[in-house]
């Protein structure tokens, strides 16, 4: 069913009926209202394909302003061992690195972009890196990566002044597509989306033959060093109803 034509076109049925004296408009006011209509255009018109490309582009970018592991390091030695057999899996093509920092973190991009940081492998044995490389591709698989990555696209000032100048992703500036990066890595997904990776991060170790336990066991050493309310993997929800969450799927399995 068609909407009213009132529905479809607020400024121009405001000043169809306003009074005329009401009529003086701001016009930086009506160049908001056009261009939140532009952004949900946007919004919907944004293909897959270009949000792929942008995580693509802003982890190269992402990349350079991070120390990488050199290939003979034994943080990506033991990355590969880990990852053995694991650059296809479930449909997604898959790339990993290793990040010289003492931050306890890990990140995945809707490309298939896999970042490790070495905090978190000198905190972790290898089965429960393994989960949290589990955990991170499922938020890829599940595509909670690509609704992130959109939404930081589509709220990026930098974005919108190339689409308004009917630019692309691939106008965007090195500098931007670090940004982009950046504001991405450090957003949080939904306690569903959290949950949702956990349950998929255990199926993903039982079909590689390898401990489930092993989700359940990083939750509980992350707790243990970081308490509760804090540190990676905790921040949506609470490390007790993920860890609860957990041993539901195990005891499915």
């Amino acid at each position: 069913m068609s909407k009213p034509f009132f529905l479809l076109c607020p400024v121009l049925c405001l000043c169809m009926f306003a009074p005329l004296d009401a009529m003086a408009f701001d016009l930086g006011q009506i160049g908001s209202v056009v261009g939140v209509a532009r952004d949900l255009g946007k919004a919907v018109t944004l293909k897959e394909a270009e949000v792929i490309k942008t995580a693509r582009l802003s982890a190269d970018q992402f990349d350079k302003r991070n120390r990488i592991a050199s290939h003979n390091s034994k943080y990506s030695r033991r990355l590969r061992k880990i990852v053995n057999g694991l650059k296809q899996y479930d449909g997604l093509r898959l790339n990993y690195k290793v990040y010289l920092s003492e931050e306890v973190n890990a990140f995945a991009m809707p490309d298939g972009t896999v970042r490790i940081y070495s905090g978190l492998m000198d905190l972790m044995t290898d089965g429960e890196v393994l989960a949290v490389m589990g955990h991170e591709i499922g938020h890829v698989k599940l595509k909670h990566s690509f609704h992130q990555m959109r939404k930081q696209l589509l709220t990026s000032s930098a974005f919108k002044t190339a689409a308004a100048a009917g630019g692309t992703v691939g106008s965007l500036t090195n500098s931007a597509l670090g940004d982009l990066g950046y504001a991405f890595i450090n957003s949080t997904f939904s306690k569903k989306d959290e949950l949702s990776a956990d349950a998929y991060a255990v199926r993903f170790l039982r079909s590689r033959g390898k401990n489930i336990g092993a989700m359940k066991s990083s939750i509980v050493k992350l707790q243990k060093r970081f308490g509760s309310g804090g540190g990676f993997l905790s921040s949506h929800p609470s490390n007790s109803k993920r860890i609860a969450n957990i041993q539901k799927e195990m005891d499915k399995l």
